[in-house]
């Protein structure tokens, strides 16, 4: 009769985060799973289509254009959020008050809105005042200012310069707790066994903390995948739509175009992309820890 009792308890005590999840979660994935199946416009109407608009996401060259660039930009970015985090965790691991203070000043970015991060950057990069071309200028690097957001490479180098700035300090700090959670006397007798720092980093650091790189990882590829303000404020798709993201490009035919059935429709197809995207690299991670 106890157990039961204590059964009804948890479920009450669960009731709340179930309910949240029902209301903002399942309903609204629900609704866009049939609003992908309408010819829904912004502006009212539309008829059940079935699955037209995903025939139609097959063969929209714009939409496969922006989601390679986005698996691009997303494969470029994620290694170098995952490196530089690492080598950051490893170098504040000790709770040292410089170590301490790094971490601070290396986080201070991620509390700042990805919008207003955009826009500092905005400024930075700009051809007539921005101190990223005066300071290549005057090294001698470049002859001329350079106007970063009309070519699309340089377009992606200038947000992957000001999203590495703003965001690789949560990745330090995923790391970092996984880090810190290693026992101390594994390192110890590794050290008395004569282990060197970095024979230290990549026999044991490296391998024990290899559920916090994943992490990391995983929400580092998942939110570069759905990338959006960045570039909606930086190069605001230039030039000629080359730097469109497959989140940027959702929300040119939803909002831009009117066409919420077919906006629906991607983003059920990127859905999908993702979560399948994230299940291959869990799959992964577990095979390696087992072999």
């Amino acid at each position: 009769m106890l157990s039961t009792n204590n059964k009804y308890v948890g479920l009450l005590y669960l009731s709340p985060a179930l309910l949240f999840v029902a209301v903002f979660v399942f309903y609204p994935l629900v609704q866009l799973i049939m609003i992908s199946m309408t010819s829904e416009s912004l502006l009212g109407g539309g008829e059940f289509v079935w699955f037209d608009n995903y025939l139609l996401a097959f063969s929209d060259r714009s939409f496969w254009m922006s989601f390679w660039f986005t698996v691009r930009y997303t494969l470029i970015i994620t290694p170098i959020l995952m490196i530089l985090g690492f080598l950051l965790a490893l170098l504040t691991m000790q709770n040292r008050p410089l170590a301490q203070l790094t971490r601070g000043v290396v986080f201070l970015p991620v509390v700042i809105g990805l919008a207003s991060s955009s826009l500092l950057w905005v400024w930075l990069f700009n051809q007539q005042v921005g101190l990223f071309n005066k300071a290549l200028v005057d090294l001698g690097v470049i002859e001329e200012p350079l106007v970063w957001f009309n070519r699309a490479n340089l377009g992606m180098t200038a947000v992957i310069v000001s999203v590495v700035w703003k965001v690789v300090g949560f990745g330090m700090i995923i790391m970092l707790s996984g880090m810190q959670s290693i026992s101390h006397e594994v390192v110890e007798a590794s050290m008395i066994d004569g282990a060197s720092y970095w024979q230290r980093v990549r026999k044991i650091i490296l391998p024990l903390s290899a559920r916090a790189i994943l992490l990391a990882t995983l929400i580092s590829a998942i939110g570069s995948m759905l990338a959006f303000d960045q570039f909606y404020l930086m190069t605001r798709g230039a030039p000629r739509g080359q730097t469109f993201t497959s989140v940027y490009w959702i929300y040119q035919n939803s909002f831009v175009y009117f066409k919420l059935g077919y906006g629906s429709a991607l983003s059920i197809i990127l859905m999908v992309v993702i979560m399948a995207g994230a299940a291959l690299q869990i799959t992964l991670q577990r095979r390696g820890e087992t072999a």
